[in-house]
């Protein structure tokens, strides 16, 4: 049976799309990735054959936290992790992850003290730096080019976790946003950009002061974390992170919700 031509002419342009404008897309971009001195992005890695299932590993290897200490994404893994963020499984598993915990905080009823808190972690929680790091090719972490980065203010917001955000606020817990962000380089830079990335009604924005610096991330929350409970008589009922060292150590809380995160390593 022929097609009429109302029928057929779409199916070109589809097909014109995706033969010409696709590639001359994908082209574009590879050029530009070479200008700039960079190896263009592979969906997945090249090579042996053997990589998509060792990087799949080391992902879960990752997320179980029994890949520690590492700095890097594997040389055979960064085209694996940059598919992985960029088209979509990422956001679909940090997605998993906020409607856990939304499920979890629909069974806790807030006292009437207002003292029922949650702790949420900012970088790669709250706001995303996946541009940064991809940009990047995942390399080790450079403290002078991440202060930059933070410093400019446009990390945009995680989609999934702000909808967590504002459940957990609307069922009246205390909501703590807790970052090894510093203080007084960084503090009001990111006040405003969570505040445009869709934060804001926190009951506090906690960061690390001039004596803090130094710190590992888990000694450093830790102590944050006692002071909320131990001083101030707030009861974490969850504690949201994409580091495990978020959520180690001292009164990590009732619950933690791992988000997350292949791209680097917190100790």
């Amino acid at each position: 049976m022929l097609r009429s031509a109302s029928t057929a002419a779409p199916c070109w342009k589809l097909l014109v799309f995706f033969a010409v404008v696709v590639p001359c897309l994908m082209m574009s971009f590879v050029l530009e990735e070479a200008a700039a001195g960079m190896p263009p992005w592979q969906p997945w890695p090249s090579g042996g054959g053997d990589e998509y299932p060792y990087c799949l590993s080391w992902r879960v290897m990752v997320e179980a936290n029994n890949a520690k200490g590492w700095r890097t994404v594997p040389p055979p893994c960064v085209g694996y992790v940059w598919a992985y963020t960029a088209w979509g499984q990422y956001h679909r598993d940090v997605g998993g992850v906020a409607d856990q915990a939304a499920a979890y905080a629909a069974g806790i009823a807030p006292a009437a003290d207002g003292l029922d808190a949650w702790v949420i972690d900012v970088d790669d929680t709250c706001l995303s730096n996946l541009l940064y790091y991809q940009a990047k090719q995942f390399g080790a972490y450079d403290p002078v080019a991440f202060k930059a980065w933070a410093s400019r203010g446009i990390c945009p917001g995680i989609p999934a976790i702000r909808q967590l955000f504002w459940t957990l606020r609307g069922r009246g817990f205390r909501v703590f946003l807790v970052t090894g962000r510093d203080e007084e380089t960084l503090g009001a830079i990111t006040v405003a950009n969570l505040a445009a990335a869709g934060f804001s009604g926190y009951d506090r924005l906690i960061m690390r002061g001039a004596g803090q610096r130094g710190q590992s991330a888990v000694a450093f929350k830790s102590a944050v974390r006692r002071q909320l409970v131990e001083e101030e008589g707030y009861r974490i009922r969850g504690n949201v992170g994409d580091q495990w060292s978020d959520l180690q150590g001292d009164v990590a809380g009732d619950r933690v919700f791992k988000v997350p995160n292949p791209m680097y390593f917190v100790p």
